[in-house]
């Protein structure tokens, strides 16, 4: 009860974020009332080399658009930029919210860049892993309401190849076989989808564009290797245990329907409404006491948070020392090579 106690006190008086960052808490509701009102309407636009940030500070809604073409790749500097215009949004006292999309159709994003594990200092690839780890942090653990709206052909995450084949050929056969995963009319060398299912998945409310042919989901295990531990919880937090170990040991992919159905997603809708779509679930989560939802998110979620900043540094430790390895180091050799020869 004591811990608790401070949590709310740190809360209400603005002082701490879930996972300790200072940052506003309580702001004014009427939120329905705000966007009908046209006559203060204000809008504040800030953007950076790789997204654009746009704050309509009459409503204290955000809006995100990742930009960095072709397919929104994670790299160190992507990461860095989101961090800070997270941060910036956290301490702003006029937002309340943020909308996270991308400005490229029917991407989200492609997921982590695999030019910043290959042929890396050790030191780089731990900086570019505890910038991963940061943005979800900042995601997960932010006091302002969250909402992806995913406007994506196929979004999942494979951090690597797998490390087991014995010949070149055996792993572009592996990577041949995944349909719509690389898509050399789309795809930059270095472009692996990683990391795109686990920033929807940090978000309150999740809002993906209907059709079948899209996918969501964690399918690391079908190239051999194993989701980070804060992967898992996090996934286990959205659709439950039982259905986060099917899902994890099999490398689900998943259809949107079938995505609804176990709740990785909350709402389908056409590719059309997605922004219109999130704007008004917004303003239904805005019109609850920000004091309220903020401490009863933090006691949802402060152990999550809690478990990978315990373990950050050993975290980065383990996924450097794997990073390092001669076999992942041919691998990834060998998948980029793949890729510009696609490309070329």
């Amino acid at each position: 009860m004591a811990a608790l106690w401070n949590v709310m006190r740190g809360l209400c008086s603005g002082h701490l974020s879930l996972y300790g960052i200072k940052s506003l808490q309580y702001k004014p509701t009427g939120i329905l009332c705000q966007l009908l009102c046209k006559s203060s309407y204000q809008r504040r636009l800030f953007t950076n080399k790789n997204m654009m940030v746009e704050l309509d500070s009459n409503t204290g809604v955000a809006v995100i658009q990742m930009k960095k073409p072709p397919v929104n790749s994670l790299n160190l500097e992507f990461l860095t930029e989101f961090a800070i215009n997270m941060e910036k949004l956290e301490m702003d006292r006029e937002c309340r919210g943020v909308v996270l999309t991308s400005s490229i159709p029917k991407i989200f994003s492609a997921g982590l860049d695999i030019n910043e594990m290959y042929g890396k200092t050790p030191e780089h690839t731990g900086e570019f892993w505890r910038a991963v780890q940061e943005i979800w942090l900042k995601l997960y653990g932010s006091n302002l309401v969250t909402i992806a709206a995913i406007n994506v052909s196929r979004i999942c995450s494979i951090l690597l190849l797998p490390v087991h084949f014995t010949s070149f050929e055996q792993s572009i056969q592996k990577i041949e076989c995944l349909p719509q995963i690389i898509c050399p009319a789309t795809s930059e060398p270095g472009a692996s989808p990683a990391g795109g299912c686990l920033l929807a998945m940090a978000c309150d409310y999740r809002i993906m564009a209907d059709n079948p042919k899209y996918a969501i989901g964690l399918n690391e295990t079908k190239l051999g290797i194993v989701a980070p531990f804060w992967f898992k919880d996090t996934m286990i937090n959205v659709i439950g245990r039982r259905a986060t170990e099917h899902s994890l040991q099999l490398g689900l992919m998943y259809s949107t329907s079938e995505a609804l159905k176990i709740g990785l997603v909350d709402q389908l809708v056409a590719q059309d409404k997605i922004m219109t779509t999130a704007l008004s679930v917004m303003s239904e989560w805005l019109a609850i006491p920000d004091h309220a939802r903020q401490i009863t998110k933090s006691m949802m979620r402060k152990p999550t948070l809690d478990q990978l900043l315990t373990n950050r540094e050993s975290d980065i430790q383990n996924f450097v020392n794997f990073i390092s390895k001669d076999s992942i180091q041919k691998s990834l050799q060998l998948y980029l090579e793949m890729l510009r020869q696609r490309k070329g």
